[in-house]
Formats: structure tokens, sequence, C-alpha cells
């Protein structure tokens, strides 16, 4: 489970002024519901809920560059229906720890009727916490990653409308000399119902450039276990897994004087190599102004 990846629901083309930022709180959900093989045959089995805490805070430098650091803290449980193997899901009890750093520059190029951002981002592990099994907190691998944010206002047909994407791709820390780097892109289209209240559609892709496969259960022609064939792969299939999916959702926010607030539900509706399940967020930002 990768808490930023499920959370970053929302491209961000364009940047505040100078000066203001913001302070976030996010409670976040992970329902995995079963496992998804190589072919999409479904295994309604290795069960898992991960819950998040999320701190972030965002800081205008300029009028073109941002910079945002956040980290969270992540409860996780196995649930079954079958034993777990390792200690960590066979006693079907909650471990948690702080996940990883997460640190973000943002430049934006355009800033008006068509945004346009540039970012880089940095994730790393706030420690060396345990990586194997379905009730862990996190992979426990550094990344780098590049990408661009770009929106349009569609005042052609509303002033209230708005259609953004982004793409990124994260260069992620190599274990036993295997790729596993990955791309995620995202499109979304905003419409301001009220001059407060906001909502979100949101559909989210990702593919990963290696990783291991873990094949499906005969007569597939690659069969399971797939790539996870030596003692070494299989301890650390938990966070090598070449994890492709599709996923759609919807968010909505609500602006009041002094505080925003948001939700999201995002649904796993398809998926090589991955879970099933669902994603629920819910959170409030606070801005602020710094004179200058």
């Amino acid at each position: 489970m990768c808490f930023g990846d499920s959370r970053t629901a929302s491209a961000q083309a364009w940047v505040p002024p100078a000066g203001n930022g913001s302070v976030s709180v996010t409670y976040q959900t992970i329902d995995n519901t079963g496992h998804l093989l190589t072919n999409g045959f479904e295994i309604p089995d290795g069960k898992s809920t991960d819950n998040a805490v999320f701190l972030e805070a965002e800081y205008a430098l300029t009028d073109r560059v941002t910079i945002s650091a956040g980290l969270p803290y992540v409860f996780a449980r196995y649930s079954g229906p079958s034993p777990g193997i390792l200690p960590v899901d066979s006693c079907r009890c909650w471990n948690s720890a702080w996940q990883d750093f997460g640190f973000t520059a943002r430049y934006n190029v355009l800033n008006a009727n068509v945004g346009l951002t540039p970012f880089v981002s940095l994730g790393v592990p706030s420690h060396d916490y345990p990586f194997q099994g379905e009730a862990v907190v996190g992979r426990g691998l550094k990344e780098f990653r590049v990408g661009l944010d770009a929106g349009r206002r569609l005042d052609v047909i509303s002033n209230r409308l708005s259609v953004q994407g982004h793409y990124s791709y994260a260069m992620v820390e190599q274990v036993l000399d295997l790729p596993n780097n990955r791309s995620n892109a995202g499109v979304e289209g905003a419409y301001l119902l009220t001059n407060r209240l906001l909502v979100r559609g949101l559909s989210l892709w990702q593919r990963t450039h290696g990783g291991l496969r873990a094949g499906a259960a005969p007569p597939a022609p690659y069969v399971f276990a797939g790539e996870i064939n030596t003692t070494d792969r299989y301890l650390q299939h938990d966070r090598l897994m070449r994890d492709n999916y599709w996923h759609l959702g919807a968010s909505v926010s609500y602006s009041l004087p002094r505080v925003d607030l948001f939700a999201s539900y995002i649904d796993y509706v398809w998926g090589r190599d991955s879970h099933m399940g669902h994603v629920f967020n819910v959170g409030a930002s606070w801005p602020f102004s710094v004179p200058r």
C-alpha cells in the first residue's frame, strides 16, 4: 500500500500566489477485498484494511514556485479469510507506524485560463519498517518522481467548469536488480456547483515498468506463481509486484471562511497483479497567508 499514490487524486495545474499556503489533514481508509492475478482472475482472499492519517503543508515561495512536504501514519490489519503465512498477518492485529516522507516542488509555466505546472517529488521511508505481508504500512522503497499537471478552464461552456490531467514517472529503488519504475496518469472534470461547493469526477491509471507477475491458475499460459519463483523473490514480492490498474472515483469539497473540507471515493475497476477494493478519503485544509 502506498498512501501517497492513493491520496493524490487531483491534479494541481494552477498554483497559489506568493506567500499563500495551506496545512492539511487527511484521513484515508483502503479496503483491499482481494487480489487480481496476471490475467485478471479474481481471488477474494488476502483481504486487508489500511487506515492512515496524512499531515501535509504547502507554501508558495513565489507566484510560480510552490513546495510541499507530508508524512502519513498508517494502521494496517489482515482479515483473511485464509490464515496468514507471516506473523504480521496471522495475528490479525493492527500494525501501525509512520510511513514515507514526501517532498514536492512545483514550477508553474502557465497560470491563466490554461494551467501548466511541471513538478519533481521525492519519497523516502521514515524508518526501516517491515514490508513483508499484507498488514504492512508500506513498501519501504525510495523513489524520485517527475511529472506535469495541466488544466483548462472551459469558459466557452461555463465559467464553473474545468478539466485537468496529470502524468508522473517514478524512478523506484531497485531490489534484486529488478526494475520497478512506474507511470501514473489521471484526468478529472470539476464543476463549481455554488461559490463554495466543488464536485469532481476522477479517472486514475497506473502502469508498472517491470516488477513481478504472479501468473494465474491453469490452464492460463502463464501459471501461478509466475515470476515469484525463488526464495528471494518470494520474500520481496509484496513490494515488487507489476501493479497495473485503472481506478474511477469522485470527490467533493466545500469552502468555509477559514477551512476547506473535502472527501473522495475511488473504486478499483480494473487491475493486473493488483488488488480489488476501494478507497475513501476525508479531510480538512487550513489556508494561510504570510505578509511579504
